[in-house]
């Protein structure tokens, strides 16, 4: 498992790059949920990415001194709008990127990024998840994973926990709805103590 700051740090280069070529991004899963709730450790990094064909060749010569990346998997993810990994070669972490889609959840969970800044670093910001579009995403890994991933449920619950009233539960409440999630939802913000008001 990789702390969350070693994962960061990774995710930092693969960001620049994408900025580098005006490729929108968000960071999500663990590494988000570890910014606004409780950190752990990880076991890769993620971000979901609106790349698109044009951009996959300056992509793939960028990451390339630093990552290990398929090229034919990156072109077949950016064709199907799927996903594909990088793996960073001085420290072994990997990267999944998920290219971003047409559902409407994933939509509203880009335009909704943050831009947050990288801790240790002054100055520096990555763009990351809404803490109430990490908490709908991971609610939804946690459905398609049987309910079964303690991990997956226990970050819902540190996300919750720690922003609290700062969350905008009129747009959980009603993105939960759409997305199949409202039970989950209710059921977490009682495991986390958390008034949906």
């Amino acid at each position: 498992m990789i702390p969350p700051e070693e994962a960061l740090k990774v995710i930092l280069e693969v960001a620049r790059i994408l900025e580098d070529l005006h490729v929108p991004y968000a960071v999500g899963g663990s590494l988000a949920s570890s910014l606004h709730g409780i950190p752990r450790s990880t076991q890769d990094g993620d971000l979901v990415a609106d790349l698109r064909a044009e951009h996959l060749q300056h992509f793939i010569a960028a990451v390339a001194d630093s990552f290990y990346v398929s090229p034919e998997r990156a072109l077949q993810a950016v064709q199907r709008r799927t996903s594909f990994n990088l793996v960073h070669l001085k420290t072994m972490i990997k990267v999944d990127v998920f290219v971003l889609t047409a559902e409407p959840l994933s939509l509203q969970e880009m335009a909704r990024r943050q831009a947050f800044p990288v801790p240790g670093d002054p100055g520096t910001t990555l763009h990351v998840s809404s803490a109430e579009d990490t908490i709908l995403q991971k609610l939804l890994w946690y459905e398609k994973g049987n309910r079964v991933s303690d991990r997956q449920w226990n970050d819902v619950l540190g996300v919750l926990k720690i922003q609290g009233a700062r969350l905008d539960f009129s747009y959980l409440k009603e993105w939960s709805r759409r997305a199949g999630l409202d039970d989950l939802l209710r059921q977490a913000c009682e495991d986390a103590g958390v008034r949906p008001d």
